[in-house]
């Protein structure tokens, strides 16, 4: 493999992580038979073949398997190479590669506005998803740092929390509860409960807080989204388990309102995530100190509708010494 170049293997790892040749090469800004070219070239080093079609869609071999995870590492180090190269320059920057779950949407641009007012040279890539596409991720050493509700167990992660997140029942604003000081469990046994799919940490927790009071809802309609959700429970399908990061502006607006159901608000955490072993760049370990420090009055600002400026002039961990 001594004639393998960097590019063959950029272009390589595009290719493996869409599965198809045209979205790499728009990726990559490259003609397709330009990306066409350089795994070919690549298999012909390698003296194997990477890839194979079965009728429309491409599939990884077992040597593409291996090969793209160790072209992954390869990019891995030189991220590696250049922000300690940058650090030693005094340079306050580099890419922050981060995924969030879909419940943390809702504020991870605020964390992330606040974090680069201090850190202006920083490249922010964010990408949201559900769980189980994170937790792949993260296997699979996509990327640097997820946000969480429940940091995975299939291998050895590193998880901080940061936040308390809490998790509510919510109604339409005509419902006949709401505006009780307190509703028991027991009086929601013959609503239609909208809940999120099976996997998720919302569910998860609403399965076990109703297991804790032997609550079996009557009817469950499941959709994938919290916004979804969020409407249906506006339009009267029924109440819904959601997490209280969600509901402020429909909260604020009278569109929907919170049931004081005892026992509630459930109490969760949000957790920063990385692999075990992973070493984390300059740029990502600056941002998990500042979720340590910042991250719960922030997220609790956006939740209640509130605004501010970031803050520039916070000290920087990526900061040259005086």
């Amino acid at each position: 493999m001594k004639n393998v170049t960097l590019r063959q293997l950029k272009v390589f790892e595009a290719v493996a992580r869409h599965l198809s040749f045209s979205r790499a090469a728009e990726e990559l800004h490259l003609t397709q038979p330009a990306v066409s070219m350089q795994v070919r070239q690549l298999e012909e080093s390698v003296g194997l073949p990477l890839t194979e079609q079965v009728g429309k869609r491409i599939f990884l071999t077992s040597a593409g398997t291996e090969l793209v995870r160790h072209a992954r590492l390869i990019q891995q180090q030189l991220r590696e190479a250049e922000a300690t190269m940058g650090a030693l320059r005094g340079v306050g920057g580099g890419l922050l590669n981060i995924a969030v779950v879909s419940t943390a949407k809702y504020f991870a641009p605020r964390l992330l506005a606040t974090f680069r007012a201090s850190h202006p040279g920083v490249e922010v890539r964010l990408a949201v998803h559900n769980r189980e596409d994170i937790v792949h991720q993260l296997q699979e050493n996509l990327i640097d740092l997820a946000i969480m509700g429940r940091p995975p167990q299939e291998f050895p992660t590193e998880a901080h929390q940061f936040a308390e997140h809490p998790l509510v029942f919510i109604a339409p604003p005509d419902h006949p509860l709401a505006g009780e000081r307190t509703v028991e469990l027991a009086e929601l046994s013959d609503e239609s409960f909208i809940i999120r799919e099976g996997g998720s940490g919302t569910r998860t927790a609403m399965e076990g807080f109703f297991a804790e009071s032997a609550f079996i809802p009557k009817a469950t309609l499941e959709m994938a989204s919290n916004e979804t959700i969020k409407q249906a429970v506006m339009a009267g399908m029924g109440v819904a388990f959601i997490s209280g990061h969600t509901i402020g502006l429909e909260t604020a607006t009278g569109r929907l309102v919170r049931l004081p159901v005892r026992g509630t608000p459930v109490l969760r955490w949000w957790f920063v995530v990385h692999r075990a072993e992973k070493r984390l760049l300059p740029v990502a370990e600056a941002f998990r100190v500042f979720l340590a420090e910042r991250g719960a009055e922030i997220i609790a600002e956006a939740a209640n509708g509130k605004t501010r400026a970031p803050q520039g002039s916070m000290q920087s961990p990526l900061a040259p010494p005086a």
